[in-house]
């Protein structure tokens, strides 16, 4: 297991502990460079984080690297294999068609992240497409995760974007762009699935050794049970706590990923893959954007659920390793992936008491919840809106807002607020910190999608000043700043973003 040790020669610098692995888990890449690169976007902040030693609005050597021209000093190239259930059928072969990794990216504090281009050409898991996205994707990727990570989610992170220069043909001929992307890793409960299932369970245990030794040692140290040395066990128990987490905060904050096959379940408990994705405007229950979910099978309500199949599929996958005795190996693997609706459901009690200033939720509180929840509906309510001027209500700080201007409640949301204020004040605890901490969770403004299809019209047509304006405005959610009309309002009804569309 040479690759637990995870030393790398320079800090900052690239290393490539998972290539180390040998051939059986990536391929080499040679890079396809493109014709006229133009810097859209640069994350000053991130790279300031990572200590990138460069900046492409700068160094035309930068700018080649982003843009899969010219690969920097100590990057090796190369595109990771792994398959995944799609929509529930399985696939036994994706792997990265069009992202090259071109290594890991250690920090000075030693913390090791995985530097990949997205749309750089293809590879050669690319099935014969063009390796290559259109700019749409991109920009909302960025845009997207960026703000993903302001509002305290999980998520895999932006450092660049890049025009191509290159035309890219979708449905219709569509600028090209390339996104470099950061991540804890890029490997995934499909990763899992090719070597367990795919391969027979050929390179698995180095697989899971690895895993497990980069993203879950502190677990590994920690156990006194009887996962005690059984990274397997460790392994799956971790990844089913971080995606409770996770879920939970997706579905607090209106969140549909809208394509939650297992290769887009990284085994850190990132989000990745923000190709379908929407954020709810008014709240529906049902809430499905993606084009290509023609059955709702990733709808808003569906995915905590969904998450526990792709856990119970990734438990399927490690049950060689968690025991030789299948009737030793399926009860543990079973209890793991029992636990995971309990956590789901602590997780998401916690965020959902905290939006709505509660020191806890108790089943008393059931009615009083749901009913909130019906009035969205039934009024056709904004969800982020209405989170808010709760918010501004317990602090006593409507009339200091623009939410007056944004948010009309109906009489009989006002009715439900009494009840509310009423439960409010049996709160036990500090009354004032739990107040405070509505403004903290319920945040003022979202990148909602007409603002996203805004950006992506923008950057297309060569204008990105607007769009570096909604980039550091997504930065800082929870405040009020005195533009804040136009980046917080609900979208007019001939604004509404329906449908969300993959850029493969």
């Amino acid at each position: 297991m040479a690759s637990q040790s995870f030393i790398t020669a320079v800090r900052p610098g690239f290393d490539h502990s998972y290539a180390a692995l040998g051939n059986l888990f990536c391929s080499v890449q040679r890079l396809d460079p493109v014709s006229e690169p133009v810097l859209l976007l640069w994350n000053e902040d991130l790279a300031a984080r990572l200590g990138w030693p460069g900046d492409p609005r700068s160094d035309p050597l930068q700018l080649q690297a982003v843009a899969g021209n010219q690969a920097l000093e100590c990057s090796q190239p190369v595109a990771t294999v792994y398959a995944g259930h799609q929509f529930g059928q399985y696939n036994p072969q994706l792997g990265d068609g069009r992202a090259t990794l071109l290594g890991e990216w250690v920090t000075e504090a030693g913390e090791r992240f995985d530097i990949q281009l997205k749309g750089a050409g293809p590879t050669p898991y690319s099935r014969g497409g063009d390796g290559r996205s259109p700019m749409g994707p991109v920009i909302r990727e960025y845009l997207v995760s960026e703000a993903m990570h302001a509002l305290g989610v999980p998520t895999t992170r932006a450092l660049a974007a890049v025009a191509s220069g290159e035309p890219v043909m979708r449905t219709r001929m569509e600028p090209g762009a390339i996104l470099t992307r950061v991540a804890s890793s890029h490997l995934r409960i499909g990763t899992v699935q090719y070597f367990a299932m795919t391969r027979g369970g050929e390179g698995l245990r180095e697989l899971v050794d690895y895993v497990a030794a980069r993203h879950f040692s502190k677990e590994l140290e920690g156990r006194s049970d009887e996962y005690r040395g059984n990274a397997s066990l460790v392994l799956l128990d971790a990844v089913c706590e971080r995606f409770a987490q996770l879920v939970s905060h997706w579905q607090v904050l209106g969140f549909v990923h809208g394509v939650l096959n297992t290769d887009n379940a990284l085994l850190c408990g990132e989000t990745i893959d923000y190709g379908p994705c929407a954020f709810m405007d008014n709240f529906d229950p049902e809430a499905c954007f993606s084009s290509i979910d023609r059955q709702g099978r990733y709808a808003w309500p569906n995915q905590p659920g969904i998450i526990h199949w792709n856990l119970a599929v990734l438990a399927e996958c490690l049950l060689p390793l968690i025991d030789e005795d299948p009737e030793i190996a399926q009860p543990l693997a079973q209890s793991v992936i029992d636990l995971y609706p309990q956590r789901f459901h602590h997780y998401h009690q916690l965020r959902l008491a905290a939006k709505l200033g509660l020191d806890h939720i108790s089943e008393s509180d059931g009615a009083l919840i749901q009913t909130f929840h019906t009035l969205l509906a039934s009024h056709n309510l904004d969800f982020t809106l209405a989170f808010r001027w709760l918010a501004e209500i317990a602090n006593d700080t409507l009339d200091h807002s623009p939410l007056p201007a944004l948010f009309v409640p109906p009489a009989a949301l006002l009715d439900w607020a009494e009840q509310w204020k009423s439960r409010r004040n049996a709160n036990k605890g500090d009354t004032l910190s739990i107040t405070e901490t509505m403004s903290q969770v319920n945040p003022t403004i979202i990148p909602r999608n007409h603002l996203v299809h805004r950006a992506i019209d923008l950057a297309e047509s060569g204008e990105t000043a607007w769009v570096k304006q909604m980039v550091s405005r997504s930065a800082d959610p929870f405040v009020w700043r005195d533009d804040d009309l136009d980046w917080a309002r609900a979208p007019a009804t001939d604004e509404r973003i329906t449908r969300t569309f993959c850029g493969t």
